[in-house]
């Protein structure tokens, strides 16, 4: 079986995607990790900033971070003293999760720096750029969305 030339620019493409996607990644939590936190700790960090927090199903929603796996990330958080967890008013079952007064100071000082350096990734970006890195990634998202 040969592949076509679509299937070889689409190959290429995913491949592609894939690289760039490691790479940010890669940039992104080397920076996490000198401020002295996992990826996973600083995504639940940057989750709750400036919010007044919210349910742990919220947050592993908006973090897609797993329950088994958010319920010890939270725990060494909450060892950190950054985060507080208070059971629901009306359901006890329900667990409320928000960062506590140092959790706030140290959204509010490593929040700005992670931005900054990604802001530097893309320098050389312009708004055409991004409108149109948007447009295409958009695009593949609705495309990926069809297939759910």
């Amino acid at each position: 079986m040969t592949i076509g030339t679509m299937d070889k620019r689409y190959l290429r493409s995913i491949r592609l995607l894939a690289e760039c996607m490691q790479l940010f990644e890669k940039k992104s939590s080397a920076r996490v990790r000198s401020l002295g936190f996992t990826d996973s700790q600083f995504d639940i960090i940057a989750t709750l900033g400036n919010t007044v927090g919210m349910t742990c199903k919220e947050l592993g929603e908006k973090t897609l971070i797993t329950k088994g796996t958010l319920t010890g990330i939270l725990d060494r958080l909450d060892k950190k003293g950054l985060v507080e967890r208070t059971r629901g008013d009306n359901d006890r079952r329900q667990l409320f999760v928000k960062l506590t007064s140092a959790g706030e100071r140290t959204f509010a000082d490593i929040f700005p720096q992670v931005v900054q350096q990604g802001r530097q990734t893309f320098g050389e970006y312009q708004e055409q750029d991004f409108v149109a890195l948007e447009r295409e990634l958009l695009k593949l998202k609705n495309c990926l969305n069809k297939n759910i």
